[in-house]
Parts: structure tokens; C-alpha cells; sequence
């Protein structure tokens, strides 16, 4: 009937070209900013377990370690030891904001230059230190270059993409993490037998994946969404025919325009986003880097070695152990890049989500049979290998699901004209609850005791029934295209303006600063 509205479900259109090597290789360059993240996931632990560091920095934390009548789960347990991992998750935090108008106004390439630039600088400060401060400072620094890599690197991956390869494409800057963390653990591993300097070595060597994003983001083009949004109408035209490989990309073209002229419309896309028409995008944006920290996975990359050492590891092998798991952690991401585009999104949450809530009962159920609540028992060879095997299952599953499609969702489910916006909430939210677990972590574990799997456990349920009820699948759907997956989910539906049968999108004026164009293809 005329005037009509049905809600159906969102029909999959593929414009023309597909991957190109000159996308490939851009993507495998920018992807680079996720070693940034990666290796200082990796190294933090792994130097806060050092005794030349921790005789050095931090004193008392030493003779705690070394008193074998203290609790075990709390031999590490103190706030400025913490800090010194936490505090770049603040800067970080508070650097995002800054970065989402670094991104919009100039572009996503001058956003990942300046992240590499920050990271390199907060390296040589780290690998120079002589008091807490001096560390406090580095950590800062590169807080900065990771607020403004995880800004600009999952956005730049996904407006590059082909959709039906996004996510294994955007998939790259969670390898590039997993790349980082294992590497930081080999060279943990190695310079845990220099001393006095080995820690400096460690922290220094940051300095590596830093140059590799400074200089590969130097020479990276920037995205054609990036550059139309800019108004470089021509040139964005130019590149996208470049990364599709096709000389017919009006149709692609003219979506982006679409929505870039709507995106300029937009005075205030901080202000948007809290419209009515985007609460499914905000809730996205606010719960999934939420969820993604409660898991426990950085509990367990953080602090790997000190949690190994926490177990009866001694120090060589605790350091190889969680050199173990950082090898696990990179080839499960693999798992995720070839699954990602054919089995979607959901399905690889929901099957992690029971594989993590079982390890996470197991690892607390072994620790609460040999350490009890005092923590002064000891673990045999027997348990200490099953819980290395266990925490590697859970490990994996993290690695193929929550780790790298906590940034691929986010990235691609705004619209051009509050994308910024989102990703910079998305990032920050990230990297608040990234600081709220390496901060309280020690101390949990002290107050908790084996419990703090459990409490981790429990937080896994309530994600996976999140990603049940209410996140739609998005794989293979064109990234200026994702507004027809809100408008046929069940719940979101409500909130998204539906489209009538002339192809105008209904839209209460009193409650939108713009009126978007209507989406190409959307079924009515």
C-alpha cells in the first residue's frame, strides 16, 4: 500500500571491483599501529616481574616478593606498581578525543603519524628512566600514540576494505596486537637474563614498532571516504577506483557522497550521536569495549609472567609460559581472519563466550584446590601444566572473537557523519576499562583470590546473551549500507527511521540536525 513501512531484513549488495594487492599491502602498513598496542600489552608485564626493575622502581614490592610468608596472591599487589602499567590507558584515553578531530578535520593518515611519533618519543623516555616519574612520563607519551593509533587504524582498515573482506582485512590490527604481545614476550624472555639492564632493553625496543608506524603511515594514501568527506571529491574518486581495481565505481562513489554531504551537514557529531535514530550505535560504541575488558583477557597479557610467578613458576618459567600463551594468541587470531567473512560476527561471539565461561571455571577451580583462600599452598608439576594448557584454551577463544571484533564491530557500524565521534567513544571506553583492570587487578587478586576468575566468568554470560539479544550480524554488508541491518533488527528497529516505499527515510525533524539521503538498494 502507498505510505507504507515494512521492516525486512537487510538484502547483501557487493559494488564493483574487489581486493586489490595495493589494498593488501595499505592494509597490512596501517594494521602496523596494532604493534604499538600489542608489545606494550606484552612488555609491561613481563618487566614488572624483573627484580633489577622492581629493586630499582619499586622497593617494597621486592621484599614482599622475596618473603615467602606473604599470601601468594598477593606478592604483587600494590597501587604505584600498577600505575606504572595503568597510567598509559588514561593518557590514552584522554588522547582519543583528541585524535577523533585529528581524524575527521585532516584526515585518518595524519592521525596514525602522530600515534607513531608520541609512541616513539614515550619509548626512548622509558628506556632512559632513572625514577617513577621519569616512567610515569614515558607511559604517558605512549598512552598518546595508542589513543590516536586505535583511533584512526580500524576506521582506516575498514573504509579501505571490500565489504565482503572487511573483517579479515580490519582483522590485521588484532594480528598486528597478537604479533606484538608475542614478540614483547621473546624479548622479555631474553633480556630477563641481563642484568642490571635488561628491563631497559625491554621497554626501549619499543621504540621498533613505533619507527614501523611512523615511517609506514608517512607514505600510506588516505581513504576515499576520508577524502570526499574532506571534499576532495576527484581524488577520492581516483583512490577508490585504485584500491577496487575498476574504472566503474559510480555506484560506490555516490553512496560515499551521500553520505558525506550529510556528514558536513553535522555541526556537532558529538552531539548526534546521543539522537534517538543512533542509541544503537551508542550502546554498541559504550558496551562492546566494555565487555571486551571484562572478559579478563588483560588480567591475564598484562600480567602473565607476575601471574605465572603468583602460581610457583619460577622466574624462566614464568616468562616462557607466557611466552606460550602469547604464541597461542597469535595463531588463534588466524582462526578469526579466515572465519570472520563466512561464519559472521554472532557465531563467533557466542561459541567464545561458552569456551572462555568453562576455562575461566577451571582455572579457578584448580587454583581454589591447590592454593585454598590463605594462598600458601603450592601447585604440582601435573596442575601447573594443565593450568598453562587451560589458560591457553581461554586465551584462543579471546583471540578469535572478542579481541579482534571488539575493534572490526565498532569500526564499521557508523555512519560517515558521527564516525569520529564513535570510534572516539569506542576507543576511550576501551581504554577506561583497559586502566580500571590493570589497575585493580593485583589487588583483586589479592582480595578475591581464586574467586576473580569466577567474577570474569560471570561478566561472559552477560556478553553473550548481549550479542544474542540485541547485536546484528553485519559481515559482507557495505560499510555505508550497515543503517539497513539497524532498521530490520527487532529492537533496534524501533529506533532507527524506517524507509516508506518511495525510498525516503522518515525522519522527526524536531530530533535530527541533517536529513540523511536514502540508502541505495534498502528493501521496502
Amino acid at each position: 500500500m502507498p505510505g507504507s513501512v515494512v521492516r525486512s531484513e537487510p538484502v547483501t549488495r557487493e559494488y564493483a571491483g574487489g581486493i586489490t594487492v595495493f589494498v593488501v599491502v595499505t592494509c597490512i602498513m596501517a594494521a602496523t599501529g596494532g604493534l604499538i598496542f600489542g608489545y606494550d600489552i606484552g612488555i609491561s608485564g613481563g618487566v614488572t616481574s624483573m627484580d633489577d626493575f622492581l629493586q630499582k622502581f619499586f622497593p617494597d614490592v621486592f621484599r614482599k616478593k622475596q618473603d615467602e610468608g606473604t599470601n601468594q596472591y598477593c606478592k604483587y599487589d600494590s597501587q604505584v606498581l600498577t600505575l606504572f602499567t595503568s597510567s598509559l590507558y588514561v593518557a590514552g584515553l584522554l588522547a582519543s578525543f583528541v585524535a577523533s578531530y585529528v581524524t575527521r578535520t585532516f584526515g585518518r593518515k595524519p592521525s596514525m603519524l602522530a600515534g607513531g611519533v608520541s609512541f616513539l618519543v614515550g619509548a626512548g623516555v622509558n628506556g632512559g628512566a632513572e625514577n617513577v616519574a621519569m616512567l610515569i612520563v614515558g607511559r604517558i607519551l605512549l598512552g598518546i600514540g595508542v589513543g590516536f593509533a586505535n583511533q584512526s587504524v580500524p576506521v582506516y582498515l575498514s573504509e579501505m576494505a571490500p565489504a565482503k573482506y572487511r573483517g579479515a582485512l580490519n582483522i590485521m590490527f588484532q594480528l598486528a596486537v597478537a604479533v606484538g604481545i608475542l614478540c614483547a614476550n621473546l624479548i622479555n624472555y631474553g633480556t630477563g637474563k641481563i642484568i642490571p639492564w635488561g628491563w631497559r632493553l625491554s621497554v626501549g625496543l619499543a621504540a621498533a614498532p613505533a619507527a614501523i608506524l611512523t615511517l609506514g603511515s608517512a607514505f600510506l594514501p588516505d581513504t576515499p571516504n576520508s577524502l570526499i568527506e574532506r571534499g576532495e571529491f576527484e581524488k577520492g574518486r581516483l583512490m577508490l577506483q585504485k584500491i577496487r581495481g575498476v574504472q566503474a565505481v559510480d555506484e560506490e562513489f555516490g553512496d560515499i557522497v551521500k553520505a558525506s554531504e550529510a556528514a558536513r551537514k553535522v555541526q556537532h557529531p558529538w552531539r548526534n550521536i546521543l539522537q534517538r535514530r543512533y542509541r544503537p550505535h551508542l550502546v554498541m560504541a559504550l558496551m562492546i569495549p566494555c565487555f571486551q575488558q571484562l572478559t579478563g583477557i588483560n588480567s591475564i597479557l598484562f600480567y602473565a609472567p607476575v601471574l605465572f610467578k603468583t602460581l610457583g613458576y619460577s622466574g624462566d618459567a614464568s616468562l616462557y609460559s607466557a611466552v606460550i600463551t602469547g604464541g597461542v594468541f597469535l595463531l588463534a587470531t588466524f582462526v578469526s581472519i579466515a572465519a570472520v567473512d563466512r561464519l559472521g560476527r554472532r557465531k563467533l561471539f557466542l561459541e567464545a563466550g561458552v569456551q572462555m565461561f568453562i576455562s575461566q571455571v577451571v582455572i579457578a577451580s584448580i587454583l581454589g584446590a591447590n592454593f585454598g583462600l590463605e594462598g600458601t599452598g603450592n601447585i604440582d608439576k601435573a596442575s601447573a601444566a594443565v593450568l598453562v594448557v587451560i589458560i591457553c584454551v581461554y586465551v584462543s577463544a579471546f583471540a578469535w572473537s572478542w579481541g579482534p571484533l571488539g575493534w572490526l564491530v565498532p569500526s564499521e557500524i557508523f555512519p560517515l557523519e558521527i564516525r569520529s565521534a564513535g570510534q572516539s567513544i569506542n576507543v576511550s571506553v576501551n581504554l577506561f576499562f583497559t586502566f580500571i583492570i590493570a589497575q585493580a587487578f593485583l589487588s583483586m587478586l589479592c582480595l578475591f583470590k581464586f574467586g576473580i576468575f569466577l567474577f570474569f566468568a560471570g561478566w561472559v554470560v552477560m556478553m553473550s546473551f548481549f550479542v544474542y539479544f540485541l547485536l546484528p550480524e553485519t559481515k559482507n554488508v557495505p560499510i555505508e549500507e550497515v543503517d539497513r541491518v539497524w532498521r530490520a533488527h527487532p529492537v533496534w528497529g524501533r529506533f532507527i527511521p524506517p524507509v516508506d516505499d518511495t525510498g525516503a527515510n522518515q525522519r522527526d525533524n524536531k530530533s535530527s540536525d541533517v536529513e540523511l539521503a536514502p540508502s541505495k538498494g534498502a528493501h521496502v
